[in-house]
């Protein structure tokens, strides 16, 4: 099957699709060697250089591994999810666990490395969600969900940060589902409040046990927020 040339723009990506449609369709099947970039660039219809980056896309994605003085190889026939599209397809029970593991740990390190800024965002947070308690379910979860992603920040781990805002979405989506099915918010618009400012004031306090526990019995409960 010829592979055809491609259009002008975006080449790279283009490119990079067109050979991921021969991978997927077994035309060249795992452990195949590609042709070179000359032969791809010349039945493309695009530059040495647009290959060379179409290819390291797709071994970015798992599909293709270079062998030093070798050639490029087809290592698997499907692309590996990468950790945004997978957080997407995950259970939200599933990332309720991972969120519990983040959190718990982000909140013993915000109590230790908090600053006053720290504190004061937190503050503002907290008032926030009690502002957004007068609101939709999807304005108090969003509300919840700042006031959380503050006690992240506090722990001045770019690593934890990062992936509390990765899977952000998901729990978002599971919360206001959970919100509207349970009804948790009729007889307590702002419920968990005490439990919220009560992690402020541990945060605030460097009382870092403290602050965990306080989180840890919080999201224990699949209906806390």
């Amino acid at each position: 099957m010829p592979l055809g040339p491609v259009r002008p723009s975006p080449l790279v990506e283009q490119a990079a699709e067109r050979l991921r449609a021969q991978i997927t369709a077994g035309h060249w099947p795992v452990g195949a060697k590609l042709p070179g970039e000359t032969t791809l660039a010349k039945e493309l219809g695009v530059g040495r250089s647009t290959v060379r980056e179409a290819l390291r896309a797709l071994a970015g994605a798992g599909l293709v591994r270079p062998r030093q003085g070798a050639g490029v190889f087809v290592i698997a026939t499907e692309a590996v999810a990468g950790w945004p599209t997978r957080l997407r397809r995950a259970a939200v029970t599933d990332v309720y666990e991972v969120r519990q593991a983040v959190e718990i740990h982000a909140a013993r390190l915000a109590a230790r490395r908090r600053t006053p800024e720290d504190v004061a965002v937190m503050e503002r947070a907290l008032e926030g969600r009690r502002a957004a308690s007068a609101s939709c379910d999807a304005d108090f979860v969003d509300a919840d969900i700042t006031f959380h992603a503050a006690v992240v920040a506090a722990a001045h781990n770019p690593v934890l940060a990062d992936l509390f805002g990765e899977f952000t979405p998901v729990l978002r989506e599971g919360l206001v589902e959970l919100l509207a099915l349970t009804g948790l918010r009729d007889d307590d618009p702002n419920t968990a409040d005490e439990a919220h400012a009560a992690l402020v004031r541990a945060v605030a306090d460097g009382d870092a046990e403290r602050a965990a526990e306080i989180l840890r019995a919080e999201l224990e409960d699949p209906f806390a927020g």
